[in-house]
């Protein structure tokens, strides 16, 4: 097992994979930030969602597709945490998503992600 500031990685990392949206809610703070750039929110106008209200709201939506995830290449030390996350849709469609995030106390505070999938 994984563990950064007591965040479980290898709990983490499964949430994910299994579209746990719960699992992946309750290792965010109340008062985390996510940022997310992509091809619809560049980084001049990136979708920051605040709380856990809008974060869950956005797990809950990525879980409720027919997709599936793999976690790789996770990095973790003591204040925070890196990995990768592959996605693929039923009709074969890919999304690669690279994740940074701020740890406190156990829990993710900011979080920024870049993802990318095919067009």
């Amino acid at each position: 097992m994984t563990t950064t500031k007591t965040l479980d990685v290898t709990s983490l990392a499964r949430a994910i994979e299994t579209r746990d949206a719960a699992a992946q809610l309750a290792v965010y703070a109340s008062d985390a930030e996510l940022t997310v750039v992509d091809h619809d929110n560049p980084p001049s106008r990136p979708r920051v969602l605040r709380g856990a209200d809008e974060i869950g709201a956005y797990v809950a939506d990525v879980c409720a597709r027919e997709m599936t995830h793999e976690v790789r290449a996770t990095v973790a030390d003591a204040g925070g945490i890196a990995f990768q996350v592959a996605c693929r849709y039923g009709d074969g469609t890919q999304v690669l998503c690279l994740c940074v995030a701020d740890i406190e106390d156990g829990r993710i505070t900011r979080q920024q992600t870049v993802q990318a999938w095919d067009s």
